[in-house]
């Protein structure tokens, strides 16, 4: 039994003698007889420059210098601790009886030795139920993964025992919080120092405990905000099989603790379950038992005890229990007193997921959690499909956090889904949660074949180009479900009014700044569901008058995919012209089978024109007054050579050109020239016409068709005189009417043309109308008409009479109706 007190300290420090110069002399070592210690000088990293070891005379890779022995020897470089490394070994055996432990001195100290890297490490065996607790004096410490340092180069390395195998239980550096570690059945202690650390003490001691029941403890104080990053057993090995392992957490009571596990792997359990265990202060079911792929507890206040346990394991694929976690420590927060639900029961493909934004920081920052039911916190939760949530934040800042969102929506059956409309819109209860939505994706899923896809945006969309790049707080990120086929970036105030996709495809809202929630109202998109077409996309673009209208190909970085096409259905307005042109000569393309080609097609003309994009030149800038196609079909290119286009679109106010106005105005005067020969012939030909006509007579209102007043004086009847007879036909009468239709001021008389009656003749006249009736005519005579008086009755014959000189004469009535004078005079 050999125990670590200050004799055996004293002895090696007479007993050990050091050679002069590093590299120049000889180094001269002895052990004591009764020290336990070994050293050994080996190899460390390999070199390129040679350095040997030599001993009596002898090249050597490696010298033990066990108890009891003296050896000289010397190195064949000035940089030995380049070379080489020295290892102290301590042998302490207490499975007899307990040793008489405490602090650990160094021995020999460091001031002794060569030069060299060193290592001290302490090797105690007790009993199978015999507890050994190493406490750390100095500086606290932190473990560090596989692959990493220590800063100062000084780790430590400790390992238990589980039967006859060493069980790593970690690495450790300085700065950390880990203070104690129980261990069972022995312990290994590894001190690594660098050549240049003048160090004496060893930093820890070693005391007696009762047996722990498990592979270890390990305890971490926190007397402030902090973090601490412990790993399993063995990591990234597997856990021992069928073990437990415990760590115990100190934490002030104002202070809040929360757990999440960053790495984690599980083995095939023959026997029993792999779990991890919460003591946790206040809970009424301690311990706590969680499944390692659970979300871990949060905002924990007080001290807590966190346990992982392992399974028998199946001897044929036992597979690997591994875990690394990280425990922070913080204030608590404002904002785990509010809870936010979010109701995701009616749904049946969305999840949504919270998680930390990738900034790191090269300083300590309280950390953010989330937390569900106030109770289960983790740095990243994810909310499946079909489920209500109460979400609480433990977070200083939530702009360290953000959501990511991702919904599908499939149509398995065409014809129910044809001609259908779904708006992409996000969820109220999603927008309500005070973390930025970085992403929500919809997945759009048609049948082969059978439909595509077309995208209507509520307000028009602007591709995201370098000439003209989006500045919104929010954009739509299009890619195709094909690998390597990336539409493009979009956001709103453009002049995409319409997206065909041919396939399935993904349709990512993104958000770039807090204000987006302000636009939401604004943003929206509808897909439906149309028959297939064979092309990739087609774009649906209305060019705005003010500005330019900027367009590029897909896969903008990496060129459009091999045997893909892609059009543009470019909409003119009326009255504008649109100039069509692209950035370069050349598209740079070299096809390895196919060819690459672009169409242009007016709409109206159905005019097209048809280019090489491999030999050819691209086009001039092209004017187009209607609306016209762009397409553009890719071969299969050779590596590096990939096809890319950028191309805009302006328009401008129409003009008409010289040789138009000309044409115009020429058949203008052509047209009324031709209306005014038309119009000449006409009047002739009515004039003709007019000349053709009936006889027209002329109503004579002067004339007394009272009863005579001498009955019987008025011998002849109707049929007998000549009464019906007119004596004049005035010319001039005749034409009245055309007088009057072109301009004139003559007042037309009432005339009419003569047909002989051919009704029953009966020995009265029809009675005319009253004058007064009639419209006013050009009067023969200066007297006035009689007053309108009532007709005679009809069956009371009548008689013509002349205009009397004097009331009550008698002279003859057989004078003629009219005089034979000029018409149009009066009578004297």
């Amino acid at each position: 039994m050999g125990g670590l007190d200050c004799s055996v300290a004293v002895a090696l420090l007479g007993a050990l003698v050091l050679g002069a110069a590093r590299g120049a002399g000889a180094v001269e070592i002895t052990v004591p007889r009764d020290s336990d210690i070994t050293i050994l000088v080996k190899q460390g990293a390999p070199s390129l420059r040679p350095c040997h070891l030599f001993t009596a005379k002898r090249h050597v890779t490696m010298l033990t210098v066990k108890p009891g022995e003296r050896t000289s020897f010397s190195f064949t470089c000035q940089d030995p601790e380049k070379h080489f490394v020295l290892e102290i070994q301590k042998n302490i055996d207490c499975t007899a009886s307990p040793c008489p432990l405490g602090e650990v001195p160094l021995q020999p100290p460091a001031a002794a030795l060569p030069a060299l890297n060193r290592t001290f490490v302490w090797d105690v065996r007790t009993r199978k139920s015999t507890g050994l607790e190493l406490r750390f004096s100095g500086p606290r410490l932190r473990q560090v993964g596989p692959g990493d340092s220590c800063p100062d180069g000084v780790t430590y390395t400790i390992s238990s025992r589980v039967d006859a195998a060493v069980v790593k239980i970690g690495t450790f550096c300085g700065k950390g919080t880990v203070s104690r570690i129980k261990l069972q059945e022995g312990l290994k202690v590894a001190l690594h120092l660098p050549w240049f650390q003048a160090r004496n003490e060893s930093g820890f001691s070693i005391t007696n405990h009762t047996a722990i029941k498990r592979l270890c403890i390990v305890e971490s104080v926190f007397e402030d905000e902090g973090s601490a990053t412990l790993l399993s057993a063995n990591y990234p090995a597997g856990f021992p099989e069928d073990e437990l392992m415990t760590w115990q957490f100190m934490v002030p009571a104002h202070l809040r603790a929360s757990v999440s596990f960053l790495d984690f792997s599980t083995s095939n359990c023959e026997r029993k379950e792999e779990r991890v265990e919460y003591h946790i202060p206040g809970s009424a079911t301690n311990p706590e038992v969680f499944r390692l792929d659970d979300p871990q507890p949060g905002n924990m206040a007080g001290n807590f005890n966190l346990s992982l346990q392992g399974c028998d394991q199946d001897p044929q694929s036992p597979g690997a229990l591994r875990l690394r976690f990280q425990v922070l420590v913080q204030h608590p927060q404002t904002e785990s007193n509010k809870t936010y639900v979010v109701d995701l029961s009616q749904e049946r493909t969305l999840s949504l997921s919270i998680e930390p934004r990738p900034k790191p920081s090269p300083r300590f920052k309280a950390g953010c959690f989330v937390c569900l039911e106030s109770r289960t916190c983790s740095p990243k939760v994810t909310l499946a499909p079909g489920s209500k949530y109460k979400v609480s934040f433990l977070c200083d800042d939530l702009t360290r956090l953000w959501a990511i969102a991702e919904k599908t929506l499939s149509c398995s059956d065409h014809r129910y889904c044809q001609r259908k409309a779904f708006p992409l819109q996000v969820p109220d209860d999603v927008l309500q949660l005070p973390v930025q939505l970085r992403d929500f994706s919809w997945k759009l899923l048609v049948p082969r074949d059978r439909l595509s896809l077309v995208l209507t945006p509520a307000r028009k969309l602007q591709q995201h180009t370098h000439e003209r790049p989006c500045n919104a707080s929010f954009s739509y990120v299009v890619a195709s479900a094909a690998p390597d086929l990336y539409f493009g970036s979009f956001c709103t105030g453009g002049s995409i009014k319409q997206v065909l996709l041919r396939q399935n495809s993904s349709v990512t809202l993104r958000t770039y700044a807090p204000g987006f929630h302000s636009e939401v109202p604004g943003q929206g998109l509808t897909v439906s569901f149309v028959p297939y077409f064979k092309e990739e996309a087609i774009f649906t673009v209305t060019p705005d008058t003010k500005s330019k209208l900027y367009l590029r190909t897909p896969n903008w970085d990496r060129g459009l995919p091999a045997l893909s096409s892609v059009s543009w259905n470019i909409t003119v307005p009326s009255g504008q012209e649109a100039c069509l042109t692209f950035s370069k000569e050349r598209t740079g393309v070299v096809c390895q089978s196919g060819r690459a080609f672009m169409i242009i097609q007016e709409q109206r003309t159905q005019m097209e024109e048809i280019f090489s994009l491999e030999d050819d030149t691209l086009p001039k800038p092209s004017f187009h007054r209607h609306s016209f196609w762009v397409n553009i079909s890719n071969c299969s290119p050779t590596s590096g050579k990939q096809l890319d286009l950028l191309f805009w679109v302006t328009l401008t106010p129409r003009t008409l050109d010289v040789t138009v106005i000309t044409a115009v105005v020429g058949g203008g005067v052509s047209l009324l020239f031709a209306l005014g020969l038309i119009i000449c012939c006409v009047k002739k030909y009515r004039k003709k016409k007019v000349n053709k006509g009936p006889a027209v007579g002329i109503y004579n209102g002067n004339i007394n068709t009272q009863m005579p007043l001498q009955p019987k004086k008025f011998q002849k009847g109707r049929k007998d005189n000549d009464s019906h007879v007119y004596a004049v036909i005035e010319d001039t009468m005749v034409y009245g009417h055309l007088l009057q239709g072109s301009g004139g001021s003559f007042l037309q008389p009432e005339v009419d043309a003569y047909r002989p009656f051919q009704g029953a003749m009966g020995d009265r006249p029809p009675s005319p109308p009253p004058t007064c009736s009639r419209v006013p005519t050009a009067k023969l005579a200066e007297e006035k008409p009689p007053p309108c008086t009532s007709l005679e009755p009809e069956t009371e014959p009548y008689t013509f009479s002349h205009p009397s000189q004097a009331a009550g004469s008698n002279r003859a009535t057989h004078v003629p109706l009219l005089d034979p004078q000029e018409p149009g005079l009066p009578a004297e």
